[in-house]
């Protein structure tokens, strides 16, 4: 019997795949290269992947979600991780977790060796992002995303529910 999708992944196949180079498009210096795994075991609504960093670079941009909740463990090199107001450094065994509601942060390279870490979190259908640093939102339906800046956004729905009588 052979098995279509495998759920082990040694450490030398890992090893040997390609990674995907990636740059947030709304931040010029997001430099990252990941190694997909979690879709590769049969994951459909988990994301885990090995992210590098190189020296000088950045990961995403400074963002929260509003719908997803995210995780790092760092497992070499050393990092600044920005999270709320703060600034921490962060090296190999630091780990990071993102729960709903969660603060803005965002990982960055200042250091002389790649910074490499493992990265997950959810994949729902929809959610916002928010990148409060340049005031716009991400809005991701399914497959379809869309941005859009802070001040169009408009309120709809009444503040109080009206009197019914």
């Amino acid at each position: 019997m052979t098995e279509e999708q495998p759920s082990l992944l040694k450490a030398s196949e890992i090893e040997n795949m390609a990674e995907t180079e990636f740059h947030h498009p709304l931040n010029p210096n997001s430099e990252i290269y990941l190694r997909a795994l979690g879709g590769v075991v049969g994951f459909g609504r988990i994301g885990v992947a090995i992210a590098r960093v190189p020296p000088g670079k950045e990961s995403f941009i400074y963002h929260a979600h509003h719908n997803e909740e995210e995780w790092i463990y760092i497992l070499s090199g050393r990092g600044v991780a920005e999270i709320g107001e703060r600034e921490y450094e962060v090296e190999a065994g630091d780990f990071m977790g993102f729960g709903i509601p969660q603060p803005p942060h965002h990982l960055r390279n200042p250091f002389q060796e790649d910074l490499v870490y493992l990265m997950g979190g959810e994949k729902v259908r929809f959610d916002v992002g928010v990148f409060p640093r340049i005031e716009k939102r991400g809005i991701r339906d399914g497959d379809a995303a869309y941005l859009v800046d802070d001040s169009s956004l408009q309120n709809f729905w009444p503040v109080q529910e009206p009197d019914a009588g």
